[in-house]
Parts: structure tokens; C-alpha cells; sequence
């Protein structure tokens, strides 16, 4: 044989001992015969097997994470592609794909499943969707970690379930992913609700545990919930929950400090007037909360929230001194609780040509025509508000 020829061979030898080295072992051999039959459970004691042999079988924990797609066991499949992946970037694309296939299915699940409960006759049919639609989301979040939509659609879920513990962990880790004007909202929020639960129990049980775990939960919640305001001042959510921690935690005039004191640094700042106006409506404090809705209209006409809150005020104002009236068992003149609700009406008026779509003004405009004894305007805004609704 010529010198030449003997390199050739030697070469194709090489090239044969080459792809040899590279063929799949037995134990994966056999493990994708076992997928071919569909016989996972087997495929998976063949992977694991080389997986034991092997650690660093990019294969192996491809085609594992192959199988668990196949049974729709999520988080196991992500644990094994993202392990896959840190090995080598050979299943790169495939993994893409199918990462790619289960988010889409997983996320219309869930959205599908929402629907399904927004339809539900029955209260148990309701909570069913519900959870597989959690369910759904949740299992997304193994494809994607970082998804801050998948987060607030959990806590969309979860919030109408009324599952506060659940709702807490994930409101904490999307809080943890971004501060933003609705992380800082969605867990003042929960956690309002969860001091909200603990005192409601203390008043039934008397149990002076229940009125500690209260009072713990809001003086987490109120510096979380100032920060977000602060930052945040349009957020009506962020001013609601903190205003109501303050008051739940007796705490009103420390909350009235804060709220005045911004006013005063600012006060040609109309946020700062409307929200510091909500927080003593909210306390029923009446005449200085309408002092400082005006004075925010004043620095901003058509300014919707503070025209609803001063017709809101106005309201609440003439059916407390209807309310006290009627305790007392005095026989009264209406007129002063009556003018409140006249006062009201202007600012009701003017709101539905702000927004002609919300049932519950036009329901609120129907109350007080009543009140003031004028039918006709009453039905009509009454008539209003069921087209709406409908």
C-alpha cells in the first residue's frame, strides 16, 4: 500500500472511531425506543440511568425534558431543558420551541379558564375555573420566571378567590421584580386585606392574638404603602389602602400629619390636595375634605376625582346628619341634610359629562333625585344606570 493511501485509511479510521465515540448509549438508545412506544415511565428510568453515568449528558436531559412536555409535568420539563442548556446549547432551538408551545397553551389555558368563571351560574363552578386558571398561570411561570404579566394575572385570580395567602407570595415576588406603581399597589393591598381578615377575627374570638397579628401586618403595610404614594401620588388603589391601614390602625392622626404636610411643602400641588381631601373623607372629617377638593379644583378645573369626591362628600355629609337625626328620634326639619345632597348635585351632574359610562353615578344621581323628591330626573338616571350595567 502507497504512503498516500495508507494516510486515507488511517483517516477514515479515525473519522469511523470519531462518530463511534459519539453514537448514543445504550441506556439512551433505549430510552428513545421507549419513547417511540410512548412507554415514558421506562424512557425516564433509561435517561436517569445515563444521567448517572453521565452528568454532563446534554442528551440525557434534552430528551427529559422531551418526555415530561409529553406528560405535562412543567416544571419538571423547564428544570431539565434549563439544565440541558447549562451543559451545552446543542437543544437550544428545540427547547426554544417547545418552551415557546407550552407558554402560548398554558397562558390561553388560563385566560380561557377565567372566561369560563366570569360565565359560571354556580359559586362552585366558578372557584373550579378559577383554579385551573391559576393553575394555568402558575405552571407558566415555570417557562417564563421573570413574566410580570403571569404575575399579575395570578393575582387577578386569586384575588377574586379570595385566597390571601397564596396572594401574598406572589404579590411579594413581583413586588421583589419591579417597583411599580401596580407592585406597590397589588401588595399594599393584600396585606391591607390580610390585617383587614386578622382584626375582623379579634372581633369575633376577642383573642388578643388575632389584634397583635392585625396590628403587625399594618405596620408593615402603611410604610410600604406611604413609600408607594409618594412615588406614586395618582394611584387611587396605593392612597385607599394606606388611608384605610391608618384608620384600622388607629392611626388617623398620624396619617393626617403626613398628608398635611405635604400639602404644606406643596400646595399648589392638586394631588397632594385630593389625596390629603380622600384621606379625612375617609374619615368622615366632611367640611375640611370639600375645603381641600376644592381648593384642588381651583389649581386644577375638570379634575374628575376630585369632582366625584366632593359629590361623594356631600353625600355622606347629609346621610350622616339624616342617620344622627334618626337615632336621636328627633323630629327634625330635613332641610339641612337635604342641602347636602343639593350641594351634591351639581358635582354629580358635571361628573357624567366627564364619564357617561359609569352605572354607579348615574345610580348615586337616581338616590339623591329621589331624596330631593324629583322622579322624573331620578328614573331617568336609574334607567341609565341599568343600560349601562346591561
Amino acid at each position: 500500500m502507497s504512503k498516500s493511501k495508507y494516510v486515507i485509511v488511517l483517516a477514515i479510521m479515525a473519522t469511523f472511531s470519531f462518530f463511534g465515540y459519539q453514537c448514543s448509549s445504550t441506556e439512551m438508545t433505549s430510552a428513545k425506543l421507549y419513547i417511540q412506544q410512548k412507554n415514558y415511565d421506562k424512557a425516564i428510568e433509561s435517561i436517569n440511568k445515563e444521567i448517572q453515568k453521565n452528568p454532563n449528558s446534554d442528551e440525557g436531559y434534552f430528551f427529559l425534558g422531551s418526555i415530561y412536555y409529553e406528560k405535562q409535568m412543567y416544571k419538571e420539563m423547564a428544570n431539565a431543558f434549563d439544565k440541558s442548556l447549562a451543559i451545552s446549547n446543542k437543544y437550544a432551538k428545540d427547547i426554544a420551541i417547545d418552551k415557546k408551545n407550552v407558554y402560548i397553551t398554558l397562558v390561553n389555558r388560563g385566560a380561557d379558564n377565567y372566561k369560563k368563571a366570569a360565565n359560571a351560574k354556580s359559586e362552585d363552578t366558578v372557584k373550579i375555573y378559577l383554579n385551573k386558571s391559576g393553575d394555568a398561570f402558575a405552571s407558566a411561570l415555570y417557562i417564563q420566571p421573570d413574566s410580570v404579566a403571569l404575575y399579575k394575572n395570578l393575582l387577578l385570580v386569586h384575588s377574586v378567590l379570595g385566597d390571601v395567602d397564596k396572594l401574598e407570595d406572589q404579590a411579594r415576588t413581583y413586588f421583589k421584580k419591579e417597583k411599580t406603581s401596580t407592585s406597590y399597589q397589588f401588595l399594599g393591598a393584600v396585606l391591607y386585606v390580610k390585617a383587614k381578615k386578622a382584626l375582623d377575627n379579634y372581633k369575633i374570638s376577642k383573642n388578643p392574638q388575632d389584634s397583635i397579628n392585625a396590628m403587625a401586618v399594618y405596620n408593615e403595610n402603611i410604610p410600604l404603602l406611604k413609600e408607594g404614594f409618594f412615588k406614586f401620588p395618582d394611584n387611587a388603589e396605593i392612597l385607599a389602602s394606606l388611608s384605610g391601614s391608618y384608620i384600622d390602625a388607629n392611626r388617623v392622626n398620624e396619617a393626617v400629619s403626613v398628608f398635611e404636610a405635604g400639602v404644606k411643602q406643596d400646595p399648589k400641588n392638586e394631588k397632594y390636595r385630593f389625596n390629603y381631601g380622600t384621606l379625612l373623607l375617609n374619615s368622615n372629617r366632611y367640611e375640611e375634605a370639600i375645603q381641600q377638593f376644592e381648593e384642588a379644583l381651583k389649581l386644577k378645573p375638570k379634575y374628575p376625582n376630585a369632582i366625584y369626591n366632593l359629590a361623594v362628600a356631600y353625600v355622606k355629609w347629609g346621610t350622616q346628619i339624616n342617620k344622627e337625626n334618626s337615632e336621636k328620634n328627633e323630629k327634625t326639619d330635613n332641610t339641612l341634610y337635604k342641602k347636602k345632597y343639593e350641594l351634591a348635585l351639581p358635582y354629580l351632574e358635571e361628573y357624567v359629562t366627564i364619564d357617561a359610562k359609569n352605572a354607579a353615578i348615574f345610580e348615586l344621581m337616581g338616590k339623591v333625585y329621589s331624596v330631593l323628591g324629583k322622579k322624573a330626573e331620578a328614573k331617568d338616571a336609574f334607567d341609565k344606570a341599568d343600560a349601562l350595567r346591561k
